[in-house]
């Protein structure tokens, strides 16, 4: 299901069916519904081991994949997050451009420990493709809107260029406006 969020199509009786937080990613299951990134990543990863999307023997290094996906999901997509919604964490219009004025510069802060911290090879945990490449991906995607010229990063720059010259990524871009 593709969501207008500016329509507040997040807000209908049918997608608060499928998730009442109303918030993305939902994915549904034959089981049931899976919310959260990370938590859906590791599904996918869980699914379809043949891919080799984390290391699903080893529970040190799962630990330390979902660790880095915990940091996206909880720093660096906040850090963005109060940009185009301020509003979810100030009533007051003041405050609500406080935040905004402080996102191009956490967002570097952010961009900053990855690049010298997390990236810890060609992709993000080394030298293998894992669930955790196309989330940082993703982010790097929101950079240039939040004030940020990716070109200050170029471990990052570099991974986000890999990332888009493989076949499934250049398949997904267009249908996103990227």
């Amino acid at each position: 299901m593709k969501l207008d969020f500016r329509a507040g199509e997040q807000n209908t009786p049918e997608f608060l069916a499928i998730n009442p937080k109303g918030r993305v990613p939902a994915l549904v299951t034959a089981r049931g519904v899976i919310t959260e990134t990370p938590a859906l990543l590791l599904y996918i990863a869980q699914m379809y081991p043949q891919a080799g999307l984390a290391p699903l023997d080893d529970p040190f290094a799962l630990a330390q994949l979902q660790a880095v996906n915990s940091y996206l999901c909880s720093t660096v997509h906040v850090a963005h997050a109060h940009r185009p919604r301020a509003y979810r964490w100030a009533d007051d219009e003041a405050s609500q451009r406080g935040m905004q004025a402080k996102v191009a510069q956490n967002m570097a802060d952010c961009f900053a420990y990855i690049e010298g911290q997390l990236l810890r090879g060609p992709w993000m945990m080394g030298e293998t493709l894992t669930i955790a490449d196309p989330y940082l991906f993703t982010m790097g995607t929101w950079l240039a809107g939040d004030g940020v010229d990716i070109a200050r990063f170029p471990r990052v720059a570099e991974h986000s260029r890999r990332l888009r010259e493989l076949p499934a990524v250049q398949r997904v871009l267009p249908r996103h406006g990227l």
